[in-house]
């Protein structure tokens, strides 16, 4: 449906439903050609991420006229407020908490730091800018600021949902992709040079490595004995939760907001008379919950992969909004993004070195909050093939934490801007 009193549009293409067949099939091209289906696809997407084509093709789109992301029922209802609480649901269900437990408190301190890490650089980093150059970080800055510590801590459903919490400009989230993918991907690439140097760097800081050996031999039994083609059946039950879920969510979030709104003091000021947010709460509480159920074990039938596409057709949605001729030339976001990034490799190398981790411990630490599961487990596999599920477990753990942790750091920030 179209935004009821909006301006005609002048776009190509008006329809509703071709644009989402346009979109689909865009990203189905992205992620063909991602697979390196020729030698110059391959090195490519060696160089060019999957995730930065989706959002910015779509963007393109928009420029060119082709399409008008503002209007149409793409974005809202269908992607905001359906497929990333869906994308929530079905990638939260996927945490082990008991197998995370498992991989030993060293690990799990490291990556804890490496949040907290996070959460610190958004504060220190706003707080330098606003020092030395306070124009970087004037407006509304800090609602990027928040919407990115959310894909740092957790991921990009995260980093859309705090964007829909704090209703971040659609330019201003697109300049924060940008901080999100460079700054991360240089960070990422940094770590895969040291992984081929692991055994040189932790002989030299005298790191204890026994725990990732036995890591190894636990993790290989555990593939070959879970892994399964999946069945009509597993992808049916898979949806029917993911968007069964949903529906009971949006059910309930607006009687919940409209109860905080009359019975709570200032639930505006930390949003919790939006239904959205409480869209967003129960669909994270409830895929935690239902990950302590046999229902987790539809993860081995490619839950998190129907999670990821909801949550990639999400991101071109919003793509599709912004507009490249109004994406304002701000290079100083990206010395923002470095010196975030900065304070948290040093929590993260402090906590490292306090408790004598290796140097897998540290890169997964990392790259568990800045890439969670869609990359964390590229990192850990960088090691050992094996250990490619303790990304995916570390990764996933930030699903469920992301949306909150990156909440109260935007509160934070906001009361740092004077708003």
């Amino acid at each position: 449906m179209a935004i009821e009193n909006a301006a005609p549009s002048t776009a190509l293409i008006t329809n509703d439903i071709v644009v989402f067949g346009l979109i689909a099939a865009t990203l189905g091209l992205i992620f063909w050609l991602a697979s390196g289906p020729t030698p110059f696809w391959k090195k490519f997407f060696t160089w060019v991420p999957a995730l930065l084509l989706c959002y910015f093709v779509p963007a393109l789109y928009n420029t060119l006229g082709l399409i008008d992301g503002t209007q149409g029922a793409i974005y809202n209802p269908i992607g905001s407020r359906v497929l990333l609480p869906v994308a929530l649901v079905l990638l939260t269900m996927t945490i082990d908490l008991k197998g995370v437990i498992g991989l030993g408190p060293r690990l799990l301190f490291v990556f804890c730091m490496g949040t907290l890490g996070i959460a610190l650089g958004a504060i220190v980093s706003f707080q330098l800018f606003e020092w030395i150059k306070p124009d970087v970080v004037a407006g509304d800055v800090w609602k990027g600021m928040a919407a990115l510590s959310g894909s740092w801590i957790g991921g990009g459903a995260n980093m859309v949902a705090i964007r829909e919490v704090y209703e971040v400009d659609a330019t201003l989230f697109g300049q924060f992709a940008v901080v999100d993918v460079a700054i991360a991907n240089l960070w990422m690439a940094t770590l895969l040079f040291l992984a081929g140097r692991a055994a040189t760097i932790d002989a030299r800081s005298g790191a204890d490595t026994r725990a990732i050996d036995g890591m190894k031999s636990r993790l290989e039994a555990y593939e070959a004995a879970n892994a399964r083609i999946p069945t009509l059946t597993d992808l049916m039950v898979i949806i029917g939760i993911g968007f069964g879920i949903v529906g009971l969510a949006h059910a309930v979030a607006n009687p919940l907001a409209a109860w905080f709104a009359a019975n709570v003091e200032n639930a505006s000021r930390f949003s919790l008379d939006s239904g959205f947010v409480w869209v967003v709460v129960c669909s994270t509480v409830a895929g935690l919950l239902l990950s302590f159920t046999p229902m987790r074990r539809l993860e081995n039938a490619g839950m998190a992969k129907i999670g990821s596409a909801c949550l990639y057709f999400l991101i071109a949605s919003i793509g599709m909004q912004m507009d490249f001729m109004q994406l304002a030339d701000r290079p100083w976001l990206l010395a923002l993004g470095a010196v975030w990034m900065l304070v948290h490799i040093l929590v993260l190398w402090g906590a490292a070195k306090l408790v004598r981790a290796p140097l897998f411990y540290f890169a997964i630490g990392s790259q568990g909050n800045i890439g969670a599961a869609a990359s964390a487990p590229v990192v850990a596999a960088a090691f050992h093939p094996t250990l490619a599920p303790v990304g995916v477990l570390l990764g996933t753990i930030g699903y469920a934490t992301g949306t909150l942790i990156a909440y109260w750091v935007g509160q934070v920030l906001r009361l740092m801007a004077g708003q």
